[in-house]
């Protein structure tokens, strides 16, 4: 009578077992292109955001970039692996396989923990971005025209903010927070009460930052 470990060797087992492990090599192997383009996205269309953090956040996109990379090529190397059923390659293939497991756990546990600390620190360097903005066009000046137009926000938590600055006892609030950028004139953003008429008013400096903070948290835990 044959041993239940000779049993297990059957072809159709045998051939179960490496469907299984195609399937989650495809999805493992997808799981990096998707990786690959949300760094692409986030070092393209994020850019800008991502200046008014600080310089370790600005690596953010290059790491998932470059982990999306390696899964494709873990997953290509594990499809390969399997095809060949050759042992010493699929052993390879698991123990990389926990490594980089491991490894991505422990990032998606750190980006959880400091998730607040990524919100506080973009809206201090918004704050002071802020107190520095002047028309030199420099990089900080133009992120802030930037977010302020594109998001239909004005300030860190409303248009207010900008009362406390130089650059509004000189010329007012920014042609940037101007819902109608042809009706505003340069006396009616000097005056608030005048402006809060004509200006965004939404609360946006917190969404923003915690739409950063989830793209960096979220896109560590797609990893996993």
């Amino acid at each position: 009578m044959a041993s239940p470990s000779r049993r297990l060797q059957t072809k159709p087992v045998i051939t179960c077992l490496k469907s299984v492990l195609l399937t989650y090599t495809f999805v493992f192997w997808v799981s990096g292109i998707v990786l690959l383009a949300v760094g692409i996205w986030g070092r393209v269309s994020l850019a800008v955001y991502f200046s008014l953090l600080d310089e370790k956040a600005t690596n953010v996109p290059f790491v998932l970039v470059g982990a999306g990379t390696v899964v494709v090529l873990l997953g290509t190397f594990g499809c390969f692996a399997t095809c060949r059923g050759s042992t010493w390659m699929l052993k390879l293939y698991a123990m990389l396989l926990s490594l980089i497991f491991l490894i991505v756990l422990v990032a998606a546990i750190v980006g959880f923990v400091f998730r607040h600390e990524i919100k506080t620190n973009f809206e201090s360097n918004l704050d002071q971005a802020l107190k520095d903005y002047n028309v030199t066009a420099d990089r900080h000046s133009e992120a802030v025209d930037t977010i302020q137009r594109t998001l239909h926000c004005c300030g860190v938590q409303n248009y207010s903010d900008w009362e406390r600055t130089e650059y509004f006892s000189q010329r007012g609030i920014p042609q940037s927070c101007c819902k109608n950028q042809g009706d505003c004139s340069e006396e009616d953003l000097k005056d608030p009460n005048k402006a809060k008429l004509k200006v965004f008013v939404d609360l946006i400096g917190i969404l923003l930052s915690c739409c950063l903070s989830r793209y960096i948290t979220n896109n560590q835990y797609e990893m996993v």
